[in-house]
């Protein structure tokens, strides 16, 4: 789902903050390797125009924390996506849902995506929840996203599992039809697709999936700092919120995530596997989950664009740089306890 930044100074201004003040938000980096890392990322990151956030550390908790941004709320877009997942393994680990369990996929609830509003177009058709959860994690499939939702118990329902999980900075207020209808302002009557083809200048629309929206960037619904999201992605990995079979569920789908190739993977060797989710919509650019370095050891990895302006494939190259610098500094550079 998705202001050009004029160079390090405008990124001050917009309170990325200079290698000090990201030091200041990780005491535990060691000063040397530190500062020089945090000069590469911050400058890496303005590469991105706008805001972008970043939040990494071990899975295993140990060593130093690379942090820019980190308390700041940035729209999470489809990276939302990973919370319904995990409130869904929920109910399948309480013995209320079943990973084979087919569910009624109405056409009343497509929302424009790649996938099921695209191809299933007719009456008819239900997916089992395993499906609905590889459509929506691997291709950011909408409808998958909004059937599951509402399967879940709703936006709330959700925010209060990233809540049970003691995530407080992470919010879901909406699913992905009522986001796309204010985002994109149509009529909240009728279903999402029928406000989606009554909509008067289709070009338009799609202009602006690629602009800032101030008042979008702005709202603070459906938002999450870069530490809540990586937080949130420690328990699941770590197995602290789910189930063991639900933790190698949804750490198996996310390793198979189909789009972003050009973010956290764009420019690690081709052989590292990363379990991930994108999110875009509007200025906004994310990427999220955990990178396995070559000796086995894992990294959790945030990264949040927002504000931007630059053309998409700039947002990416920033976020694949920031990921490659914050890779090779755990792998090679900082201390391991």
């Amino acid at each position: 789902m998705f202001v050009r930044a004029v160079g390090i100074a405008a990124l001050l201004l917009a309170g990325a903050g200079s290698p000090g003040a990201a030091l200041a938000q990780s005491a535990e980096v060691p000063s040397a390797s530190s500062a020089a890392l945090m000069q590469e990322v911050t400058r890496l990151a303005a590469g991105a125009g706008g805001v972008m956030g970043v939040a990494a550390w071990r899975l295993d908790g140990t060593g130093p924390k690379l942090l820019l941004n980190a308390d700041q709320a940035f729209p999470m877009a489809s990276t939302f996506k990973v919370a319904v997942a995990g409130r869904i393994l929920e109910l399948v680990d309480d013995g209320e849902l079943t990973l084979d369990q087919m569910i009624g996929v109405d056409p009343g609830m497509h929302v424009a995506s790649e996938v099921i509003a695209d191809r299933f177009v007719h009456p008819g058709l239900s997916m089992s929840v395993y499906n609905l959860l590889e459509l929506m994690l691997t291709q950011s499939d909408n409808t998958a996203t909004d059937v599951l939702t509402a399967a879940a118990g709703g936006p709330g329902a959700v925010t209060k599992w990233v809540r049970d999980q003691g995530v407080t900075d992470q919010r879901i207020d909406r699913d992905t039809a009522g986001l796309l209808r204010e985002f994109y302002n149509l009529p909240a009557t009728g279903t999402f697709m029928e406000a989606y083809e009554a909509a008067p200048d289709k070009e338009e629309m799609g202009e602006k999936a690629y602009l800032p929206n101030p008042a979008f960037d702005a709202d603070p619904r459906d938002t999450s700092t870069p530490s809540a999201m990586a937080t949130l992605l420690t328990r699941i990995f770590n197995g602290e919120a789910l189930s063991p079979e639900s933790t190698q569920v949804i750490a198996g789908i996310m390793e198979r995530c189909r789009t972003g190739a050009g973010r956290l993977k764009g420019q690690l060797p081709p052989e590292t596997v990363v379990a991930h989710k994108t999110g875009t919509i509007g200025g906004t650019v994310n990427d999220v989950g955990v990178i396995t370095l070559p000796r086995g050891d894992q990294l959790v990895i945030v990264t949040f664009v927002k504000e931007s302006a630059m053309p998409p494939a700039d947002r990416e190259r920033a976020i694949a740089e920031v990921a490659r610098a914050a890779h090779d500094y755990f792998l090679f550079t900082a201390p391991q306890n």
